[in-house]
């Protein structure tokens, strides 16, 4: 270039002292000016989420049914909801959005969905996911003969296509939590239309599954015995939601407790959950995050009117309810990994420097014979409450019935300390978990009831609260009768104002608070173990342990920078 050229010329007439201050000052111009621009490069790039990296997680049981309409065990449900998707999905913030889904209507007046796939969306061997489908799957839900624990949710749901992309949801009755029904993992018709209902539970599709999820899988490791103990997934790049960023991950399944913190300390896996909180002080989490989330199921002492007659006075339930130390149940009994209940849904976590100040034993204990005294109940000799009338003596003695799982035993006998401190007389009956569903829930043959009630994310309370739920198949375990209640409970299922919802909601809740037919003490947390590197794991209040996976795809291990200009908002 000449004039490049002409500044050679002039540098060839330099001294040679010359010379070398032109060179420095030419290098340190240089450096200068790749410096400045490095700087601006930076101020101009942000980390974005890449493509890469890989999870190994550690779960308790081996997998039997991957498989939407027949998952029945946590390990099911977590492979379930990693391979399998729905028409929609909840969120970790509990929102339902479009998955498959491109769009959904609801009528006016509540008893019809209509829901439109979006296009190109696939199963992972390449078939598209159409209307088919989606009414295969509903119908094979609805079939008795197949017992899927999904059946009741589509009892007299009318499924009718309406074109290859569009199908329609017709209900007898305006039910609002219907929409969660339609998280539902589709099934893909060519791959199962021809397996009858006998053959359903035993098809090779159940531990291979295909679904449309953001995980599909690569390839399964097989215990000695044949049982599949590894199931190494790849991340779906056709997936409705987007490819999700981790591309491997892996699910190993171990026996029990003892076997999955040793693959742990191994360093075999890299997360895991569902032990005991007690076992968490033997383990180094210190490079890993523990995330807690209250599990939406809320245990409590549910009280049974009609076989324990002197529970119907409401003094001893309000006694009883004041004398219950549950900061002092989660204390010993989780060992400080749960929260209070106060009412029939959990709350959601409070933080520490929020935490109400728990009031001691003694003062509860104090609080509570007050109650009784003021309602004419007076300590006998043996330190019992009882009441006298002209012709009876009613003893506050009762019964508490519960399961033999060590945490429900715990929590049964601290209750029968703090309320035999408190002046009632209470014996605890444990029962094997299938004698006490069978012989004791079944027939309603309890005093009182310490049981967890497992809360969906529709908060659709109708089954464990409405008067007609008292005998079974109904969960209302408390016997609970109260006109106001029965009425709220159904106008929660019959709008679908969301305002209108709330209103009722908070309403039903005041009501059972005040009556008081159970003691409700504490909500569990989930704790799952994750490692630092795994980034954007968000978990809140979970249904079950699967959920944690709501938003699976939006977890990062790998990183990239770019400009901001590139990056979408």
């Amino acid at each position: 270039m000449p004039i490049l050229e002409r500044i050679s010329d002039i540098v060839r007439q330099f001294s040679t002292a010359e010379r070398l201050v032109f060179f420095f000052f030419t290098v340190i111009l240089t450096v200068s000016g790749l410096s400045l621009l490095y700087q601006v490069n930076k101020n101009f790039l942000v980390e974005v989420p890449d493509y890469g990296g890989s999870l190994t997680e550690g779960v308790i049981g081996s997998p039997r049914f991957i498989n939407p309409l027949l998952a029945n065990s946590d390990v099911d449900r977590d492979l379930t909801s990693l391979i399998y998707s729905g028409l929609l999905k909840s969120n970790s913030d509990k929102e339902l959005v479009p998955d498959l889904a491109e769009y959904y209507e609801i009528s006016d007046d509540g008893l019809i969905y209509t829901v439109g796939l979006k296009e190109n969306v696939y199963f992972h061997d390449g078939k598209e996911v159409t209307a088919d489908d989606v009414i295969y799957t509903v119908e094979r839900a609805q079939d008795p003969e197949l017992k899927s624990p999904r059946e009741t949710n589509w009892l007299g749901v009318k499924v009718q296509k309406i074109d290859e992309r569009t199908v329609s949801f017709t209900l007898k009755q305006q039910y609002s939590p219907f929409i969660q029904n339609l998280t539902l993992g589709i099934l893909p018709k060519h791959i199962w239309r021809t397996a009858i209902s006998a053959e359903f539970p035993f098809s090779q599709f159940n531990t291979k599954p295909i679904g449309s999820g953001p995980y599909m899988i690569d390839y399964i490791t097989y215990s000695d015995s044949g049982i599949p103990s590894e199931y190494h997934l790849k991340s779906f790049n056709k997936y409705a939601l987007g490819r999700a960023y981790i591309t491997k991950l892996t699910i190993k399944s171990y026996q029990n407790e003892k076997d999955i913190i040793k693959a742990w300390k191994n360093k075999s896996i890299d997360g895991f959950h569902g032990i005991s909180p007690k076992l968490l002080v033997d383990i180094d989490t210190s490079s890993s995050k523990v995330l807690l989330a209250p599990l939406s199921r809320v245990f409590g002492v549910f009280l049974n009117q009609n076989s324990a007659q002197v529970l119907i006075n409401k003094e001893v339930r309000e006694a009883l309810n004041t004398a219950t130390n549950k900061q002092e149940i989660i204390d010993e009994v989780l060992d400080g990994y749960g929260q209070i209940a106060d009412g029939p849904i959990p709350e959601k976590i409070i933080e520490d420097d929020e935490m109400p100040n728990a009031s001691s034993t003694d003062s509860k204990i104090e609080k509570a014979r007050n109650i009784l005294l003021k309602g004419g109940w007076k300590q006998n000799d043996d330190g019992i409450f009882e009441k006298k009338d002209k012709k009876t003596t009613t003893l506050l003695s009762f019964s508490i019935s519960t399961g033999d799982a060590p945490e429900l035993k715990e929590a049964a006998l601290l209750l029968q300390k703090q309320w035999t401190e408190m002046g009632a007389l209470v014996d605890v009956k444990i029962f094997e978990i299938g004698d006490l569903n069978q012989n004791i829930i079944k027939p309603r043959k309890y005093d009182s009831l310490l049981f967890g009630e497992i809360i969906g994310n529709d908060l659709d309370l109708y089954s464990f609260w409405h008067s007609s739920q008292r005998s079974s198949p109904g969960l209302n375990i408390a016997l609970y009768t109260n006109l106001k209640a029965d009425r709220l409970l159904e106008n929660i299922r019959k709008t679908t104002s969301r305002e209108d919802q709330k209103n009722y909601f908070e309403s039903l809740v005041k009501e059972i608070k005040n009556d008081i037919p159970a003691i409700f003490t504490y909500t569990p947390y989930f704790i799952y173990i994750s490692p630092e590197r795994v980034k954007n794991v968000s978990i809140k209040t979970l249904t079950n342990p699967s959920e944690r996976f709501s938003d699976v795809e939006k977890w990062y291990i790998e990183t990239n920078n770019v400009w901001k200009i590139f990056i979408n908002d």
